[in-house]
């Protein structure tokens, strides 16, 4: 009996409702520690957009680096407005990162059929990687939508202008009654390929680098590695979702008219033009180093909550 408990308890640990559950609370616990840095780097990413152009008051709005973002946050809206629209981040990872996480095992070890121990090509693992992102974004997308502007109404607030949303609902129903529920997809196609990038850059790059730490050392699968590994992940994820990000952000936060079409961009590849042209190809990297502040430390916080609850409960680490 005790045997036959012991599997059963194995079996459920191992289990990939069970992963999903771990993953969404790793990801929750990352995100009350980093979230500012979201926000500031949302805050940063709209200076200096088209939108200035069409709205007086937001002409006056100077350009600000990471620190005097987050400083001015701080002092012209309060401190805990650094945690503005995380609600919405929330509902986010309970679909995105338990989703993400269960579609690359499931492919990693279901589809490839590969093994803790066994050989896993890098094109196996991208594959995975990018399976992954796309399909828990384009479920997490409306959420994600909603988030952004969310973190825009305290900028907004400060001009003078009115508000356009009063909580996660009252997006929601005002998103839904401007351009139906496909409006809640606004800015899907960016959001999902920067989903992709971010998860190639974090969950693949995590696990290739984990492998390669424990193949070519003789360290322990123990904390050192884990933090080695998601160092490498934080960093990854950075250089490769920014730009997307730049324009998912830019797509989610434009108004809308009658018809519920974006009134700045027609679309992804009219936003990169745009935005190229008037502000240079850098400006797809605006926010990047609070990108990069926030995934390193994300990344880490998840990874280490992720890989020790497994521990503490017996099941498989990642």
């Amino acid at each position: 009996m005790s045997s036959n408990s012991e599997k059963n308890e194995k079996k459920i640990v191992n289990s990939l409702w069970f992963i999903y559950i771990v993953s969404v609370a790793s990801a929750w616990n990352a995100e009350l520690i980093t979230y500012p840095l979201d926000l500031v780097k949302t805050r940063m990413q709209i200076q200096g957009e088209l939108a200035n152009i069409k709205e007086e008051k937001l002409i006056k709005g100077p350009y600000r680096g990471f620190l005097k973002t987050g400083v001015g946050i701080v002092s012209e809206e309060g401190f805990f407005k650094l945690w503005q629209g995380i609600s919405a981040i929330f509902v986010r990872h309970l679909i995105y990162s338990g989703t993400r996480i269960v579609v690359y095992k499931s492919l990693k070890e279901k589809f490839f059929e590969v093994g803790k121990n066994d050989p896993f090509p890098f094109w196996k693992s991208v594959t995975c990687g990018v399976s992954a992102g796309v399909i828990s974004q384009y479920i997490a997308s409306p959420a994600d939508l909603i988030r952004v502007q969310l973190q825009m109404e305290g900028k907004r607030r400060l001009k003078g202008l009115p508000p356009r949303v009063h909580g996660f609902y009252d997006a929601y129903k005002k998103t839904v009654a401007a351009a139906g529920y496909t409006g809640l997809w606004k800015g899907s196609v960016p959001n999902i390929q920067r989903a992709a990038m971010v998860t190639l850059g974090d969950v693949t790059v995590y696990d290739v680098s984990k492998r390669f730490i424990l193949e070519h050392t003789s360290l322990p699968d123990n904390h050192v590695v884990h933090t080695m590994a998601s160092v490498c992940a934080g960093f990854a994820a950075a250089v490769l979702g920014t730009p997307p990000d730049v324009l998912k952000t830019r797509i989610m936060n434009q108004p809308l008219d009658e018809k519920g079409r974006g009134l700045l961009y027609a679309g992804t590849v009219d936003c990169v033009k745009k935005t190229v042209v008037n502000e240079g190809g850098m400006a797809l990297y605006k926010g990047f180093v609070p990108i990069w502040m926030r995934l390193a430390p994300w990344s880490l916080v998840f990874w280490l909550t992720y890989e020790e609850i497994v521990r503490l409960l017996g099941a498989d680490q990642f």
